[in-house]
C-alpha cells in the first residue's frame, strides 16, 4: 500500500545536522506511528515519504522552510528578570514555558544578566537543514476512529 493521506505510518529514522551529529533516532526503540495528512510530523518530511510503500529506505533532505522554519530574530527578547521571581537557579539552557496571548509557548534561556533575562522562542532546530535516514516500516488505512481524531492508535 502507498503512503497517502489518511494512511497510519510506523517508520524508524535517524535525524542529524548538517555536521552529521544525531540529534534523534527511533534505534532501539519502537518505530514513530504517525498519520499522513495531519500535520504529526514535519512538511518536508511528510511530502517525501507520500506515495511510498514498506520497506523502502531513503535518506532525505528538509529545508528549514519546510522543517522547522527559519529562525526569527524577533523570538529572541530580553525581559525584566523580575518576571522570572520563584524561578531558583535561573541559568542559560532552561527551558521554560511562557503565558503569551495565543497561549503557552516553549522558550530557553540563553542569558542572564543583573536586569534582565534573554530568552529564545524559536524551536530549537529552526533554520536547521535537516537530514533524515528513514525505513518505512508498515503503511496501512487508518479506522474511521483514528481519523476522526486525527492521529494513529
Amino acid at each position: 500500500m502507498e503512503i497517502k493521506n489518511n494512511s497510519v505510518v510506523s517508520i524508524h529514522y535517524t535525524l542529524k545536522n548538517e555536521k552529521g551529529e544525531v540529534l534523534d533516532s527511533s534505534e532501539g526503540n519502537q518505530p514513530l506511528k504517525y498519520l499522513q495528512g495531519s500535520g504529526q510530523i514535519i512538511t518536508g518530511l511528510e511530502n517525501t515519504l507520500a506515495g511510498k510503500t514498506a520497506g523502502a529506505k531513503l535518506k532525505v533532505v528538509v529545508e528549514p522552510e519546510d522543517g522547522y522554519g527559519p529562525r526569527n530574530d524577533e523570538a529572541v527578547q530580553e525581559v525584566p528578570k523580575a518576571a522570572f521571581e520563584g524561578i531558583e537557579n535561573l541559568k542559560a539552557g532552561m527551558q521554560l514555558e511562557a503565558q503569551t496571548d495565543h497561549g503557552p509557548v516553549p522558550i530557553v534561556v540563553t542569558d542572564v544578566g543583573e536586569e534582565t533575562v534573554t530568552v529564545d522562542g524559536n524551536h530549537p532546530l529552526a533554520g536547521e537543514r535537516l537530514h533524515f535516514d528513514v525505513q518505512i516500516e508498515e503503511v496501512r488505512a487508518a479506522t474511521e476512529e483514528e481519523i476522526e481524531h486525527g492521529h494513529a492508535h
